[in-house]
């Protein structure tokens, strides 16, 4: 031994230092020698049954403490399989670390059929991450690392990959380095707060739209609000934003009342929103009509020419910029509130316009928030999370979340909630899942029974893709391909040694205009609270007539 530590051992130590304690991966002859350091570190190392899976939980890992969540993957098709997720976590915003093998540095370029090679692995991974860098000497080791967690920092977020030649991997690394202190944010642009917060002083119905950019500038928000008297409508990413706030219209910007209100208002801030279809536009109508006074914050320095025009745009982080605001916005004057008014009457006219079956689906969301407190639902793409998205309440910021906006990927439920229960060291997550949707991951249950995490597992059983057979119905298609079998649930998770139990719905009836009653909500709830009681991995099968 040459007495430096290797490539391996030094990542390992390097990522200690940037706080990672946690590692999503599947180990492979391509990664062994990355593992080199793993065992004697304070690192925890959770293994999918998928790197597909190993992507999503490093997304519910980062959604739910704020880092990045890192995947230590295999080349060629270890990779490969968790694209998918890497693509959700560039839609959505959300810090991923994606570290990879690749093959020896004398095979690059060559694809003679090398086990796991690819004609240029970095080259597929650019047009996914926000950058993709392979480590060519290995004292470059610190350099890559602090490069793709400046990448991570600046501007906004997404997924990021490394990739290190297996030949790389033992080799010495003769000047081991510390990353660089990150440098403090302040305020860069003086004259457009100044810009902004005069237009803020001139509005008489101000709104502020809440977007996944802004889920850690809570309380910067609310002293925004109050100040602005202005109600805060929150995208699906926000919701749990100002929580409990008379201010706070918890519903989606697709829905008529909630157009009504932006309409209304004669300027709209817009904090950590892209202005994205499936959030200001799900159902495809075309109806949203982009303010036409707008401020607009954002980290993103382009964001501004993607989307509609604003007055003024603020680069910066959200609660920077809310922050620079109130400091130059006077107090304000006592007496009746108008946002209030305008807040409560959008909230009721949101709440009144969803169809029974989404008013429904809200009341089972109701019930898991009421039946497992401070918990964190993490939804798939099933018709629970298809009505939260349009009106949901959550009880604080970020204990909502799922990926029926953006990507829009099946599968990320269960895999996201092991990663969140992780990141939360302990609090509840229920994981509201169909049964189309976990037929994609159900190795996650085995990820869970080994890591002991407490998740619910929720699943909707309608025996298909009902949101989808209703779609081609609806278009005047003869449903094909939409009616796939579903196994027992409540069997799979026995296997894995998990509890579970199956509630069903009474014979007749009718998922159009489903009632609270009909779905025995009480029965629901007890199952919750055993769940919750558990203190561990438990799944709760829900089959429609």
């Amino acid at each position: 031994m040459s007495g430096f530590p290797t490539v391996g051992q030094e990542l390992v130590r390097l990522l200690e230092t940037y706080g990672v304690d946690v590692v999503f991966g599947i180990p492979g002859v391509h990664t062994t020698e990355l593992y080199r350091g793993l065992a004697g570190s304070r690192i925890r190392h959770v293994t999918p049954r998928h790197e597909l899976d190993a992507g999503f939980m490093a997304d519910g890992y980062a959604r739910a403490s704020g880092k990045p969540g890192v995947c230590l993957l295999i080349t060629g098709p270890g990779l490969t399989n968790a694209i998918t997720a890497m693509a959700q976590a560039r839609a959505d915003s959300i810090p991923m670390l994606v570290i990879s093998g690749v093959n020896a540095v004398a095979t690059h370029g060559l694809y003679r059929g090398y086990l796991h090679e690819l004609p240029d692995q970095s080259a597929t991974l650019k047009t996914i991450a926000l950058s993709s860098e392979r480590l060519l000497r290995a004292d470059d080791l610190a350099d890559v690392v602090a490069r793709a967690f400046a990448a991570m920092r600046a501007g906004r977020p997404g997924p990021v990959h490394i990739e290190i030649p297996t030949d790389l991997m033992e080799a010495p690394v003769r000047t081991p380095r510390d990353p660089p202190a990150p440098a403090p944010a302040s305020p860069r642009d003086g004259a457009g707060f100044e810009a902004a917060a005069a237009l803020c002083r001139a509005a008489g119905t101000p709104l502020i739209l809440a977007g996944g950019g802004a889920v850690w500038a809570d309380d910067a928000l609310r002293e925004l609000a109050d100040r602005l008297d202005a109600p805060v409508v929150t995208t699906t990413n926000a919701r749990g934003l100002l929580a409990g706030h008379l201010l706070a219209v918890p519903a989606s910007p697709s829905l008529s009342a909630v157009r009504e209100l932006i309409a209304g208002s004669d300027l709209v801030i817009a904090v950590g929103t892209e202005f994205g279809p499936t959030d200001y536009d799900a159902y495809g109508d075309g109806g949203f009509v982009p303010p036409a006074d707008l401020v607009r914050v954002d980290v993103d320095p382009e964001a501004a020419a993607r989307s509609y025009p604003a007055r003024v745009t603020l680069c910066c982080d959200a609660a920077l910029a809310a922050g620079e605001l109130v400091k130059r916005l006077p107090a304000r004057a006592p007496g009746a509130s108008t946002g209030e008014r305008r807040a409560a009457d959008a909230r009721r006219a949101a709440r009144a316009e969803l169809s029974p079956k989404m008013a429904a689906m809200v009341e089972v969301l109701a019930a898991v928030r009421d039946a497992v407190p401070g918990c964190t639902i993490v939804g798939d793409s099933t018709q629970a999370a298809y009505a939260g998205n349009l009106y949901w309440d959550a009880p604080a910021p970020r204990t909502w979340f799922n990926a029926a906006t953006g990507y829009g990927a099946l599968g990320f439920g269960p895999p996201a909630a092991i990663g969140a229960a992780i990141a939360l060291g302990g609090a509840p997550v229920v994981c509201v899942v169909g049964d189309g949707g976990f037929q994609f991951c159900l190795g996650a249950l085995g990820a869970a029974a080994d890591e002991r995490v407490p998740v619910v597992f929720l699943v909707w059983n309608n025996r298909g893709y009902q949101e989808i057979e209703d779609y081609m119905i609806a278009r005047g298609v003869e449903p094909v391909g939409v009616r796939p079998g579903a196994p027992d649930f409540c069997r799979i998770a026995e296997a894995y040694g998990l509890p579970g139990e199956r509630i069903r719905l009474t014979e007749g009836t009718d998922q159009a205009a489903l009632a609270p009653g009909r779905l025995e909500l009480g029965e629901l709830s007890v199952a919750l609270g055993r769940a919750a009681r558990a203190n561990g991995p438990f799944l709760i099968e829900i089959v429609t007539p």
